[in-house]
Formats: C-alpha cells, sequence, structure tokens
C-alpha cells in the first residue's frame, strides 16, 4: 500500500514506520523540513507540509491510508495555559492540513487513521467504558479529544472511512509514560501513586503498531476504536508489577498532593484514569500480543 503519515517522526509514528517499511509499503513522511532528512529506504519519501508554501498534495496522489498522529505531546512539560493552548492547537491545525489535502487529491485515500486517547471519556474509578460509552468528562484531555475527533471526522464528507484510535498508556522503555513511572523504582524509591486506587489503562507499543495495521486491514471497521489491552490494572497493582519485573522495591508512596504542586494540572496523567476495554477490537477478532501487564513490562525489560 501507499500510506501517508503524519506525526511520522514521534513516538508511535516511529515504530509503525518502521514496520510499514520492514512490510514493504509505500511510506510518504510528512515533515516540516524535508531538506534534513535522510531518504534511507527506496520506499521512504519526506514530504514537506505546514509552511505556508508547501504543497504536499501534489506528491500524494494515489495513496491509499494517510494516518495523523500529529500533535505536541501531553508529556512534554507542565500545562500552563501557553502550553495546553499548544496541544490542542497543534492537533487541529494538523487535522485542519489533513483534511485540505484529502480535499485536493483527486483519488481520495480509503482510510484515515486519526490518533485520539481515552481521555475522551473523562475519569471515573467506578465505570467501565468502551466505544459506546458517551463523554462524561469536561477536563482538559476530554475537551482536546472531543475537540480533535470532531475536526477528524469532516473526512467522512468525502466518503473516506475515519477510524480515531483512543490510545491508552502506551508503554515502551523509552517513551511515554513508562520511563517515568519507573525511575523511582530504579532508584529504589517507587511507591504507590496518588491513591493507587486509579485505573490503568495500558497497551504495549507492538500492540499499538499491530493494531493500527489491523484498523487499516479490516475495511468495515470505523469510529473510535479503543488501543488498550483487555486487562486494565489499578494503580497500586501497576506498581507492585513494575517493582516485581524491575526487581525493586514498592514502598516509598508519592502522595496526591505533592504530585499536584510538582506538576500541576498535569498530574492528572498519573492521579487520574480510566478503565477502558478494547471492545471494537476483541469483536473483530484483533490477537493481542499482550494481554497481561506482567508479560508486556517482561518483555519491554527483558
Amino acid at each position: 500500500m501507499r500510506i501517508a503519515i503524519a506525526g511520522g517522526s514521534g513516538f508511535v509514528g516511529n515504530a509503525l514506520a518502521e514496520n510499514l517499511l520492514e512490510k514493504g509499503h509505500e511510506l510518504f513522511i510528512l515533515t516540516r523540513n524535508a531538506a534534513n532528512k535522510h531518504h534511507h529506504s527506496k520506499n521512504l519519501q519526506y514530504v514537506q507540509w505546514l509552511n505556508k508554501e508547501d504543497s504536499p498534495e501534489d506528491e500524494l496522489e494515489g495513496i491509499d491510508v494517510l494516518i495523523n498522529l500529529a500533535g505536541e505531546s501531553i508529556n512534554s512539560g507542565r500545562w500552563t495555559p501557553e502550553r495546553k493552548k499548544r496541544i490542542l492547537n497543534s492537533r487541529l491545525t494538523a487535522t485542519k492540513e489533513v483534511l485540505r489535502i484529502i480535499s485536493r487529491l483527486e483519488e481520495k485515500p480509503y482510510t484515515l487513521i486519526n490518533a485520539s486517547a481515552v481521555g475522551y471519556y473523562g475519569t471515573s474509578e467506578n465505570e467501565t467504558f468502551d466505544e459506546d460509552s458517551k463523554s462524561r468528562g469536561s477536563d482538559f484531555l476530554s475537551e482536546t479529544v472531543k475537540c480533535w475527533e470532531m475536526e477528524a471526522s469532516k473526512a467522512e464528507e468525502w466518503e473516506v472511512r475515519t477510524v480515531f484510535c483512543r490510545f491508552g498508556i502506551i508503554l515502551d522503555k523509552n517513551e511515554g509514560a513508562l520511563p517515568r513511572i519507573a525511575l523511582p523504582y530504579k532508584f529504589f524509591a517507587g511507591g504507590t501513586v496518588g491513591s493507587g486506587n486509579q485505573w490503568v489503562s495500558w497497551i504495549h507499543l507492538k500492540d499499538v503498531v499491530k493494531g493500527i495495521l489491523f484498523c487499516i486491514e479490516q475495511e468495515y471497521l470505523e469510529g473510535p476504536v479503543n488501543f488498550t489491552a483487555p486487562n486494565p490494572v489499578k494503580m497500586k497493582v501497576f506498581g507492585q508489577i513494575l517493582s516485581e519485573v524491575l526487581s525493586r522495591p514498592h514502598w516509598i508512596p508519592a502522595p496526591e498532593f505533592a504530585l499536584k504542586i510538582i506538576l500541576g494540572e498535569m498530574s492528572a496523567l498519573v492521579l487520574e484514569g480510566q478503565k477502558a476495554l478494547p471492545g471494537k477490537l476483541e469483536a473483530y477478532g484483533y490477537n493481542f500480543l499482550f494481554t497481561d501487564l506482567k508479560t508486556a513490562l517482561t518483555d519491554i525489560y527483558s
């Protein structure tokens, strides 16, 4: 297939691009500066976008799939009003440009895969959410996701099948939330974060990559898709399993008030959560590589 990725040099995009190239697909990575990229594969082309004079559509005619992962990382620092504005605007700007590209293509891609997040549902210690659940959230993450999905859904005007990948906590050794959670344990100072009762709806990075390919292949799968493993855990259990895998003690708690002082509103990423289940992936027959947390963490740290 001919596949274009916006955000192809980010956390998920990097792993996904590598996998797609290994499988022999022709790949177009949308980037602000194509000149400084090394074309290390005959199947890989960098296409410049989001600058005033760019016309990426000229190089993307005939693509089968467009994958939009672009947006400033929510883990990139304290959520000041200015940073929150950048987090939202970066997603909307990229998505509007994706829509503009689709509008200009004579032959439309048959699928748009758009990143999203389980933050859509809001936070809860008691409820369980699947793709049919309505949002209960009015917090920053929930509102950001709702705006993002609403914008991306406009692709359906051109009869482009649209999938919203609502990512949970993506587990990887070097990027995402896990390195920050694991750091205190490596210094023998790990323990329960906050109350420990908040849910962690996690997924291994390898299942994210495999799951995106699965969504591309399932021509009748559309709309929101929860990218979470079937067995979410409470934060206290997450810490206990992590300490076991790392052979480190689980004993010094990180109190909620201290994290709020250090991280501000961004502390919600570790202090609050939701129990989100992968209803659609399972209904369509997706086989997870990692369904239990210990196996996933053992793979990451082996």
